[in-house]
């Protein structure tokens, strides 16, 4: 029986992809870097903001080892003013996903919690659930932050089930990529693959979700 249920946030309870990608094309412009088509940040997004910057400059960018000096000076340089861009715009066009409001009302109905823990900035992890669900009471919203790990490291997951007081094996994990899958394997959740969300359902089945969802809806039949 499942008893909560922690979601992901960009591409799990949200499409966060126009506002994404238009914030980090215009960095890149102002640095004379390449830009890329929105849909190919549906493949680059998922593991933060710092592994993001790393995956849209151009190959050869950063030269030598990947911890080298220049180029932490170079990413964080750019992750910062991506970060600061994207805070004025993450609620220019984010949207909740259809069914989503729905679901969310039934786990309210039935009075099962439910958590975010996405791979997003803290601070901006906070301000979209609020700016696009500023009624909901979510048990807790947590984003990338020093506290934790990033996903697929269990860690901040299995914090939460111990402060929801739920066993982890009584909770759903619901998100779009192999990353949360790996996120609910490794802390012993039930995985739940949002296949509307940016990288679809063959990802998620070769992740081995426990289950796949076509709509936010179907997760109703399985709680």
């Amino acid at each position: 029986m499942t008893r909560a249920v922690i979601f992901d946030l960009d591409g799990t309870l949200t499409d966060t992809l126009d506002d994404l990608s238009f914030s980090v094309n215009t960095i890149l412009a102002r640095h004379g870097f390449p830009v890329h088509e929105k849909d190919a940040y549906k493949v680059m997004v998922g593991n933060g903001m710092r592994a993001l910057i790393r995956r849209v400059l151009p190959e050869g960018t950063l030269a030598g080892p990947p911890a080298s000096p220049g180029n932490e000076t170079l990413v964080e340089a750019l992750r910062q003013e991506a970060s600061g861009f994207y805070a004025l715009h993450a609620l220019d066009r984010t949207r909740a996903y259809s069914g989503i409001p729905e679901l969310l009302d039934t786990l309210d109905s039935r009075k099962i919690p439910y958590a975010v823990l996405s791979n997003k900035p803290d601070a901006l992890a906070r301000a979209v659930v609020s700016g696009v669900f500023p009624a909901r009471k979510f048990f807790a919203v947590r984003g990338e932050s020093a506290a934790f790990p990033p996903k697929p490291d269990p860690a901040s997951a299995i914090d939460l089930a111990k402060k929801m007081g739920i066993p982890a094996g009584a909770i759903a994990y619901i998100g779009d990529s192999d990353v949360d899958i790996f996120t609910a394997r490794n802390a012993g959740m039930k995985s739940a693959g949002a296949a509307w969300g940016f990288r679809g359902k063959r990802e998620l089945e070769e992740a081995g979700a426990d289950i796949i969802l076509s709509h936010p809806l179907d997760l109703i039949a399985v709680l």
